[in-house]
């Protein structure tokens, strides 16, 4: 009865896991130097995102959003690739808004995930080294109205992965 106990409490833990949580129990020998970032930490102790894109986008054109990690530890980092533009868009990991404040429809698949996470939805970024990828936004949002929109990254709390400023663009004929 106690191995049951100690079994179901162990799993209890296991479920409560999540991405971006720093958890030093769960990992095996060979991910040691790669730590996972909490979401508390800050861009000068470790891991950092910025996004970027064209001030001015006109129709027909790709809405690119280039989303970059940093790493300014001294040891490699990784950071969970869920809720970010390393994977398709199978999450809503953005909000973006209109000029007027009006969220954009996310048009996206949404996953459910096991938790914890695999070691295979980690990326690892080596010290004072960056890791980018491009998304096209239209792929998941509905940007069909000209005009200027806000990006904001939301995708934290899976990913651990701080976003400090938002970036905006006009959308335009």
């Amino acid at each position: 009865m106690k191995n049951l106990s100690i079994l179901i409490s162990t799993a209890a833990v296991l479920t409560l896991s999540s991405c971006g949580m720093n958890n030093n129990a769960a990992k095996n020998s060979n991910d040691a130097a790669l730590a996972p970032i909490a979401a508390d930490s800050t861009a000068e102790k470790g891991l950092f995102a910025k996004m970027s894109v064209k001030d001015t986008v006109k129709a027909g054109e790709l809405v690119e959003l280039k989303f970059t990690v940093y790493n300014n530890a001294d040891t490699a980092q990784r950071f969970c690739k869920w809720h970010t533009p390393f994977e398709p868009f199978i999450s809503k990991y953005l909000d973006v808004k209109s000029a007027s404040g009006e969220e954009i429809n996310y048009k996206g698949a949404m996953a459910k995930r096991m938790m914890p996470a695999p070691a295979s939805s980690y990326i690892a970024v080596n010290s004072k080294d960056s890791v980018s990828t491009q998304v096209d936004l239209l792929k998941g949002y509905d940007l069909s109205k000209p005009g200027k929109y806000t990006i904001i990254y939301v995708g934290q709390n899976m990913s651990g992965l701080i976003v400090k400023d938002s970036i905006s663009f006009v959308y335009s004929k």
